[in-house]
């Protein structure tokens, strides 16, 4: 590293901030930093752009005028802390500059090497950069210690999170500078490490890989998987619904980037069904067509040539084993010993308020108890730990075995994936319609597939966070942040991970991995380690 660091004497309201690009980003941006009484310095090579961008502000600021968000007077001073400027030598007394162009690496270096000749010594660069290495973009400056990612999210006034990105080079004094300037922006700013897709871009791959997996295998449908993430996963929007909103050329370039910066690790894999769509031209909303089929006013639909698979939702109370229809039979059970959640609990809770009786167990018995499978009537019942039921059946000598996929919350949910081995009869999948009937679930048939759908889904988010972690990316506190405050999921993966049980977790990925044959599905050696050991990387109290 140079010897020579950069004199900051102070970084506050009155410092200047610069912002190259004048995108639907470079927009987001200048207004973050206007709004909290910086004066903006909005540059683009395209003049109709600036005017364009400085326009957009307005309109949204405008909003929340009338919304009662915001007073006359903070509007009228935010617009007049925007400043067109149209020469990069007018850059010359800025304090912070943030990079908001093109994702190409020759054109980002080529300007801030331009920025050097330009800007003073103390100026902190900066590039929002998704996807491309901070150390790389360095790697042309004689000061690389100054350069380090502001990564917001889109649209950048709304979404809470910045990534304050370190290249090998940058100066962590400069890292602690632009975390409290996000924080005076009401921002939540996460410290990582420029790795290939930083926290969020690198740990969501998951959500989407894994959901593209199973409709490829036609495990289950585009609509029933949207359904169950949203239901019993409480995610905002399904994968899919998801993957059009972004947009497909983004979201597939993303993947394919984090594909080959991993040297083409599977886990990673982009999905053909994904390209085929690309190759289409089908790219989501912004098209009117993606995995759905969108019409005027937004609503979706199935396109004909993607017809979704029939949803299995039937139960009859009249089918019910007579004499047995409160009782259940627990057939697997451990001891609590490290004081978790069992990641049943509120499905037997709700088994127990609905009078249900379990033989030789007691209310208490059951509290303190992680109960994984159970019998009524014919069906052996269980929470999938990443084998198909017809393995299982096998592996346990069972019969007309019944697997039911993980919740985040099993007291409120009103809908289940299951799936059946392939010797269960159907007076035992009638049995398993009735059970989870008379305590208000639907429950949605699948195919036979390896850990179902929420299941496998939070055992691949977690093992990527716990494995970022371990790279020392980012700690597992700030991993946990990013994906709520940056993709709005409803707990961080590794706190959830560990609320379900970090042992049922690393057994799902071993058994996906024997099922599949693949190491796309391995678990982490951290992973592994804490599996065994109990201890928690973050200590964020379970929802």
């Amino acid at each position: 590293m140079s010897q020579s660091k950069p004199l900051i004497a102070k970084f506050d309201s009155t410092s200047v901030v610069a912002v190259i690009g004048a995108g639907a980003m470079g927009a987001g941006i200048a207004q973050i930093a206007a709004q909290s009484g910086h004066r903006v310095l909005l540059f683009d090579k395209n003049e109709a752009a600036i005017f364009k961008a400085k326009e957009s502000v307005a309109i949204q600021l405008h909003k929340r005028v009338l919304k009662g968000k915001l007073s006359q007077e903070n509007y009228d001073l935010c617009l007049e802390n925007i400043i067109p400027t149209y020469s990069m030598n007018e850059l010359a007394g800025a304090d912070l500059v943030i990079e908001a162009i093109i994702e190409n690496l020759d054109v980002k270096q080529s300007l801030f090497l331009e920025l050097e000749s330009i800007c003073k010594e103390t100026c902190i660069f900066t590039s929002n950069t998704s996807s491309i290495s901070i150390t790389s973009i360095a790697s042309k400056l004689s000061r690389p210690e100054r350069f380090l990612g502001l990564h917001f999210f889109n649209p950048a006034p709304v979404m809470p999170l910045v990534e304050v990105i370190s290249g090998l080079e940058s100066d962590q004094a400069l890292a602690k500078v632009l975390y409290q300037a996000c924080i005076r922006w009401e921002k939540k700013p996460v410290y990582a490490k420029s790795s290939p897709g930083f926290i969020v871009n690198r740990v969501a791959r998951p959500f989407y890989a894994e959901a593209l997996r199973i409709l490829d295998e036609q495990g289950a449908s585009v609509s029933q998987i949207d359904e169950l993430m949203r239901e019993c996963g409480c995610f905002k929007m399904g994968p899919f619904e998801l993957m059009d909103l972004i947009g497909h050329d983004v979201n597939y370039a993303v993947t394919e980037s984090v594909f080959h910066a991993y040297y083409q690790d599977p886990k990673f894999k982009p999905s053909l069904s994904q390209k085929s769509l690309l190759e289409a031209g089908f790219l989501g909303r912004k098209t009117g067509r993606g995995f759905y089929q969108y019409d005027s006013n937004g609503d979706k639909h199935i396109p004909n040539n993607l017809t979704d698979l029939p949803i299995d939702r039937k139960w009859t109370e009249s089918k019910a084993p007579e004499g047995l229809l409160k009782q259940i039979q627990v057939t697997s059970k451990q001891e609590n010993q490290q004081n978790q959640l069992s990641p049943t609990k509120g499905l037997i809770e709700r088994f127990l308020n609905d009078n249900f009786y379990f033989d030789n167990e007691t209310n208490q018995d059951l509290e303190q108890q992680i109960v994984t499978s159970f019998k009524f009537g014919e069906a052996h019942i269980a929470l999938t730990n990443g084998l198909t039921a017809t393995e299982r059946a096998k592996e346990e000598s069972l019969n007309n075995l019944v697997l039911f996929d993980l919740a985040f919350d099993y007291s409120s949910i009103t809908k289940l994936a299951i799936s059946a081995s392939d010797n269960c009869s159907s007076q035992a999948l009638d049995d398993a319609y009735t059970l989870f009937g008379l305590i208000g679930i639907t429950l949605i048939k699948l195919d036979d597939i390896p850990g179902l759908v929420l299941m496998r889904t939070l055992a691949m988010l977690t093992n990527e966070a716990v494995e970022t972690c371990l790279q020392g990316v980012a700690t597992g506190e700030d991993i946990d942040k990013a994906m709520c405050a940056g993709v709005n999921y409803p707990q961080g993966p590794i706190a959830w991970g560990q609320r379900v049980g970090l042992t049922l977790i690393h057994q799902t990925l071993v058994n996906l991995q024997l099922s599949y044959g693949e190491d796309r599905y391995r678990p982490s050696s951290l992973l592994r380690r804490l599996s065994v050991s109990g201890k928690k990387i973050v200590n964020e109290p379970a929802h």
